[in-house]
């Protein structure tokens, strides 16, 4: 959105006495205009879409919101209008595909790939902004776009033509009611960047002397959209019909319009913005710029001014790092989310902060679908595609009368390949693989809400990707998935954890390993992201204690404490049985089930995993316990060897921990001894009476 260089201008005295539109000339050896926005540059878009523009005030008042009815009821008046903008549609994008169908055929492709680019760009600034917000999303897409289309197709986002600043300053002072030098001491004479719905002016408040951007909307958007979304509506619906599809794509087109509308209403914005600052803007590294309502109106914002360079094109993986935390916190956390990441609303600052910008598209998740999406994720990554099938369900992306069995094979043949290679690499072209086909044979629908959430994930993947090749967006969210599933407070994911780790009763100790593991690879510290080491002993075992002691584990620490009370418990019987093993009255039958030993083999996993000694014989304790009782007591030589290595670095991460955390802890050992003594009080009742 903003594209400056790297020292703030110094504004020279104003002089809003000279000719109104010729201010601040002394302005133009300070300020930098977007470099394709010269002001003697015609304004492709008014010039060829034009005609659009003339609507009555009634007609133009029943648009301040997206309802298709309202406007068909429009145009249904004017079908010459309509024609004449299918026509130009159709011979001005089919004359481009006709072109490179002959170019391909003349074997002249590879010659004329960047002047195909070029003139696309341009085709798409003629037709206007419905063609470019669907152009920048493509654009931000680097792993699917060639390089020379990226490039043009990049200059979409807030390097357009402008339209004229005579205008623009008309516009600041109807919606604003004031002159524009009682407003402003300082205005640039030109934009600094102009994008698909408005272009943005540099300038300084007179009642404060803050340097502000004050974005002024194109005149005739909303007119040339409105008609736009109408044709795609209508063509939406034959598409459906004529291809059988199972999405409502009317559905997809009406959400993206809405949010399209949304966008065009500065109003709007500016309380988007404020709500974003007041969640994200504490954030580490996040810059969210003040928004000043007063100075607002639903064609003129006034906001905050932010320097920094796109993100696309700084090399900075830590800004990446941020990004995605900061996607979690919207997608999976609050649920407000910023459902236009592209590359010019994304910049990193010059003091190395990741700023947002452009807060007209946002998109709502509720918290049951938030929830059913974290369950997606963990039953993909642990491979649990019964699980997996019905999630699909809950988020409305099947409907509830599929085959779930035939529907579960599917996605076994689909995912597998992707999952097998790591949760650390799985990325969305991976889990698109053959998708298409499974989604199109069992009815798979995609909800209107999920394509932005889709496009917002997919938008910050390409950008991570244009600096990292390798990067993989949910892969490097999971971590954040994993730690909200063991301190979330919410009951369905608590739910969820507890299917999770359990399987016919059995404690399935190696999926919470797996959480812990990537929970600990969260990390939004600069160094952790740059250095990307390995936390040592004394760091991980902080980071457990600090989570299962703080009341946001207390369902984990639950877990935890129930498993080492029955571990320890079948380590007593276990013990017992070694003891009285060469006694003449030792009882022929062991005291010890098939539970009291999946105990025993659980209390070793975590007895490994706090002291991260676990070791490949791990996998061989059931086999040992069953095959000779007396090994039961081999775990107490071990055990103290574990303390006594481990016990020095407990100590000294415990001095380190919070004293809410510290008294927490000193509760463990009476909670552990009640769930104890009640274990062992119930089995010898019913050993007695049963």
């Amino acid at each position: 959105m903003l594209l400056v260089p790297p020292s703030l201008p110094s504004f020279p005295p104003a002089n809003f006495a000279s000719a109104r539109y010729s201010r601040l000339s002394t302005l133009r050896r300070h300020l930098v205009a977007a470099p394709t926005a010269a002001t003697n540059e015609v304004d492709a878009f008014t010039q060829y879409s034009g005609y659009l523009f003339q609507l009555s005030s009634s007609e133009a008042e029943s648009l301040n919101e997206y309802k298709i009815s309202k406007i068909a009821a429009i145009y249904q008046k004017k079908p010459l209008i309509l024609l004449r903008r299918l026509l130009q549609t159709a011979t001005t994008l089919g004359r481009w595909f006709a072109l490179r169908y002959y170019d391909r055929i003349t074997e002249r492709a590879d010659v004329m790939f960047e002047v195909r680019a070029a003139e696309l760009r341009k085709i798409l600034v003629q037709l206007g902004p419905a063609y470019i917000k669907i152009a920048q999303a493509i654009s931000s897409r680097p792993d699917l776009i060639p390089p020379s289309y990226l490039d043009e197709l990049s200059l979409l986002q807030d390097r357009i033509t402008p339209f004229s600043t005579a205008v623009a300053f008309d516009i600041i002072e109807q919606e604003l009611g004031i002159p524009i030098d009682a407003l402003f001491s300082e205005i640039s004479p030109e934009p600094v960047a102009a994008a698909s719905l408005g272009q943005v002016y540099q300038a300084r408040l007179r009642s404060s002397g803050k340097v502000v951007a004050i974005k002024v909307q194109r005149p005739g958007v909303r007119a040339a959209i409105s008609l736009d979304i109408l044709i795609l509506h209508f063509l939406a619906g034959v598409i459906k019909r004529v291809g059988r599809f199972n999405t409502d794509l009317q559905s997809v087109v009406d959400e993206w319009a809405t949010s399209l509308f949304r966008e065009m209403d500065y109003i709007q914005e500016a309380k988007n913005g404020v709500k974003f600052r007041q969640l994200y803007g504490s954030i580490n590294d996040v810059v969210v710029p003040e928004m000043y309502v007063e100075q607002t109106t639903g064609r003129v914002l006034t906001m905050e001014w932010v320097e920094g360079q796109k993100l696309a094109e700084v090399k900075d993986l830590y800004m990446i790092q941020v990004g995605v935390y900061c996607s979690f916190n919207q997608l999976l956390e609050f649920g407000f989310y910023h459902a236009d990441p592209h590359p010019g609303n994304l910049l990193r600052t010059y003091d190395g902060k990741l700023a947002y910008l452009d807060f007209g598209m946002m998109g709502e998740f509720r918290e049951e679908l938030r929830d059913g999406f974290i369950e997606a994720c963990l039953h993909l990554v642990n491979r649990d595609y019964d699980a997996l099938a019905v999630d699909f369900v809950t988020l409305g992306l099947l409907p509830p009368t599929a085959d779930k069995e035939e529907v579960t094979k599917a996605l076994t043949g689909v995912f597998r390949g992707a999952v097998d290679k790591g949760v650390r690499n799985i990325s969305f072209g991976d889990l698109l693989g053959d998708l298409g086909f499974t989604m199109y044979k069992y009815k798979f629908r995609i909800p209107s809400y999920f394509s932005l959430v889709i496009r917002s994930l997919a938008v910050l993947e390409g950008i991570a990707i244009s600096s990292d090749p390798d990067y993989k967006v949910l892969g490097n969210t999971y971590p954040w998935i994993a730690r909200k599933v063991l301190t979330g407070s919410s009951a369905k994911l608590n739910s969820s954890l507890q299917t999770l780790l359990y399987k016919d009763g059995v404690f399935r100790i190696d999926r919470l390993e797996s959480l812990l593991s990537e929970s600990l690879r969260a990390r939004t510290e600069r160094a952790l992201v740059e250095e990307q080491v390995e936390d040592n002993s004394k760091k991980m075992i902080k980071q457990v204690l600090s989570f299962t002691l703080d009341e946001t584990g207390a369902f984990v620490r639950e877990i935890l404490l129930d498993e080492f009370a029955k571990g320890l418990d079948a380590l007593g019987l276990a013990t017992l049985d070694s003891l009285t093993a060469n006694l003449p009255f030792r009882p022929s039958s062991t005291s010890m089930t098939d539970e009291d030993i999946n105990n025993l083999q659980t209390l070793r996993r975590l007895t490994l995993l706090i002291s991260e000694l676990q070791q490949t014989e791990t996998s061989a304790v059931g086999v040992n316990i069953q095959k000779q009782q007396s090994d039961g007591a081999a775990l107490l030589p071990y055990g103290a060897k574990s303390a006594q290595e481990m016990l020095p670095l407990l100590f000294s991460a415990i001095s380190e921990l919070p004293q809410d955390s510290q008294q927490q802890l000193l509760r463990l050992p009476a909670d552990l001894a009640g769930k104890l003594v009640s274990r062992i009080a119930a089995r010898t009742l019913k050993r007695a009476f049963l």
